[in-house]
């Protein structure tokens, strides 16, 4: 079984990918006990996916991939965009973000927005990115206490639920994550 890192700390993250990602054994940096927080000091979600990437490989020199995330608001011309997991603060709180995000949007009727995720995929002759969108809109309130982040005020398109009511299975389908992983998985048996 081909042997890969995930970049991350985020067991969240770590429990998306596993879930659809077969044929592959999947270690995370907590898994590597690599306990240092790489720096997204990119302006982009492409740039931080490949920073991280390539930081992990320099480190590990085992295949590796890396993503970014977050939650882009036409209303608030893309915000928090690459900031999603800082909006409201250093500490990464979810609970606090999605209260500034309410805030910020008190009085909007455009709720229009998308989750993104970019992941690049590093090894010793590669470097591929993969993108993963979904659209949807941004609920008045917080509802449901699945998933994390933003998934409580996010209601993807084709439904009334947000992603923290709606079951795992569905959340799972529709997924930025799972949508850009489909990418990286088809690629990789690609190769095989």
């Amino acid at each position: 079984m081909k042997k890969l890192i995930f970049a991350t700390h985020n067991q969240n993250k770590v429990q998306e990918v596993k879930a659809v990602f077969d044929g592959f054994s999947i270690a995370s940096l907590a898994d590597l006990e690599y306990h240092q927080e790489i720096a997204e000091t990119e302006n982009t979600f492409v740039g931080n996916a490949l920073l991280k990437a390539r930081h992990v490989f320099e480190v590990f020199k085992t295949p590796v991939f890396a993503d970014d995330s977050g939650l882009e608001v036409v209303a608030l011309n893309g915000a928090p965009g690459i900031y999603s997991a800082r909006y409201a603060g250093e500490e990464k709180n979810h609970t606090k973000n999605n209260a500034k995000l309410l805030d910020a949007l008190a009085n909007e009727t455009n709720r229009v927005a998308q989750f993104i995720t970019v992941i690049t995929y590093k090894d010793a002759t590669t470097e591929l990115t993969f993108e993963g969108i979904v659209k949807g809109v941004i609920a008045k309130q917080a509802s449901g206490s699945g998933g994390f982040g933003y998934d409580p005020l996010f209601i993807p398109e084709g439904y009334n639920n947000t992603f923290g009511e709606l079951p795992k299975e569905i959340k799972l389908r529709l997924s930025h994550r799972s949508r850009a992983i489909a990418k990286l998985h088809q690629y990789l048996n690609s190769i095989r």
